[in-house]
């Protein structure tokens, strides 16, 4: 089946690129649907897109993952001591399980009431400056190693932000990060690996939804799946590699001068 290339491309680089930098990927996705006259792309292609984000990170931090899950075997099968491994598992899913019930009870207010490009707008400013207060305040000094199960809570909590459009999930998450003492690059891989299950769980429902699509464009997915997935690991590599050696600040200017550019196209008459 046939598909257009130079769409599919796009997006799929979009999503590859905003998924994992703080910058949000509903704010760009506004652009090329505006600058085009693209409709939305459909269920199936945000399907591969989310799983082509899911598969650079799995990829990316696969020795990690491994050992974070040989220690919580072996604390659960022979009651093997606590390790900062096992615990950073365990503090992964507690920081997931806000945003989990908050996406299960919120849906509905967040498709009706928030999908607008003025959430958007105000989320992509004010979420931008937030970071930038956090990367010039915070004490940043905390390795993976001292991340408390409050820590994590927190983090988990902020995260639930993420499910306004705007916000980005890994930008709220590593501000969140940065206020608890985090540093730079450790709140960077702990966004990182919290992003798993977060998205795990986006691709498993999104996937279970598309079953019931009477027509699936297998090359389309695929190929966007692959532009994803190899844009999103070299954005996590080289990411990692900029923010230990510099600040979030770039990312904040790049945040307030995307806001103000989408408030002088869609102003504040347009309709939500």
């Amino acid at each position: 089946m046939d598909f257009d290339v130079f769409r599919a491309t796009l997006l799929a680089l979009i999503q590859g690129l905003t998924e994992f930098l703080p910058i949000s990927s509903s704010a760009h996705l506004i652009l090329p649907s505006e600058l085009f006259g693209w409709q939305d792309q459909g269920l199936n292609f945000d399907m591969a897109l989310h799983f082509g984000s899911l598969l650079a990170v799995l990829v990316y931090f696969r020795r990690d993952l491994l050992k974070v899950a040989a220690a919580m075997l072996q604390q659960i099968v022979v009651r093997a001591a606590s390790t900062a491994d096992s615990r950073l598992g365990w503090y992964i899913i507690l920081a997931t399980i806000p945003v989990t019930i908050a996406g299960l009870l919120l849906e509905d207010l967040v498709e009706t009431r928030l999908r607008s490009v003025h959430v958007i707008i105000a989320t992509t400013l004010f979420y931008g400056m937030l970071l930038g207060i956090a990367d010039w305040q915070a004490r940043q000094n905390r390795e993976m190693h001292d991340i408390s199960w409050q820590t994590a809570l927190v983090i988990g909590l902020a995260q639930m932000l993420a499910i306004i459009p705007g916000t980005s999930r890994s930008g709220v998450t590593m501000t969140a990060a940065l206020f608890c003492g985090l540093k730079r690059d450790v709140a960077a891989r702990f966004s990182f690996l919290l992003s798993i299950p977060t998205i795990g769980g986006a691709a498993l429902l999104k996937f279970i939804e598309m079953l019931e699509s009477p027509a699936i464009n297998w090359n389309e997915l695929l190929y966007a799946m692959t532009v994803a997935a190899l844009t999103a690991y070299f954005c996590i590599h080289y990411f990692l590699k900029l923010i230990a050696k510099t600040s979030f600040m770039p990312f904040v200017v790049y945040r307030l001068l995307l806001g103000t550019v989408l408030l002088i196209m869609f102003g504040f008459s347009t309709g939500a």
